[in-house]
């Protein structure tokens, strides 16, 4: 492999794992509409990414060594190793799902009186009943979270949208 083929490699190993990293979360980051294709190909990159970026990376490092054998300049064989080292990062970054840190549960909700709450007239809510206890949990809430965990007369639930 020349040195041309190892620089090529470099360039689609980078590409490969930077759409690994930023196409989904550009497509399902929040409060944007998403569209039925666009969705379906970022869950799609989201499923393959772990196999895409360990072949990249495997390929970054087959270069990498091939780099070293064409080249004797010290200085080109260090800024070729930061590249490697670079995509390295970003294969580790998408491998994290970051909306397991966005959207982390609500395990203690705050509730007050019906007297004292501020909900706007047109205002979503999910209700939940359990025996002669009722609970509303506004959507605008339940928006950062996602998730509510809650305990209402003794019995564990979760509400969710």
């Amino acid at each position: 492999m020349s040195r041309r083929a190892s620089l090529l490699t470099f360039f689609v190993c980078l590409a490969v794992c930077l759409a690994c990293l930023v196409y989904p979360i550009y497509v399902i980051r929040p409060f944007r509409a998403q569209g039925a294709g666009e969705l379906v190909h970022a869950l799609v990159v989201m499923r393959f990414r772990g196999l895409a970026t360990l072949l990249a990376l495997m390929a970054t490092v087959v270069a990498l060594v091939f780099y070293w054998r064409a080249q004797s300049g010290k200085w080109r064989r260090a800024g070729v190793t930061l590249w490697a080292l670079f995509i390295c990062g970003i294969a580790a970054l998408s491998r994290v799902n970051i909306y397991e840190l966005m959207f982390h549960p609500n395990d203690r909700p705050v509730f007050a009186g019906i007297a004292r709450t501020k909900l706007d007239n047109g205002e979503k809510v999910i209700a939940v009943k359990v025996g002669t206890t009722a609970r509303a949990y506004p959507i605008r809430n339940i928006s950062y979270h996602h998730v509510i965990n809650d305990v209402i007369d003794k019995v564990g639930i979760v509400a969710t949208y």
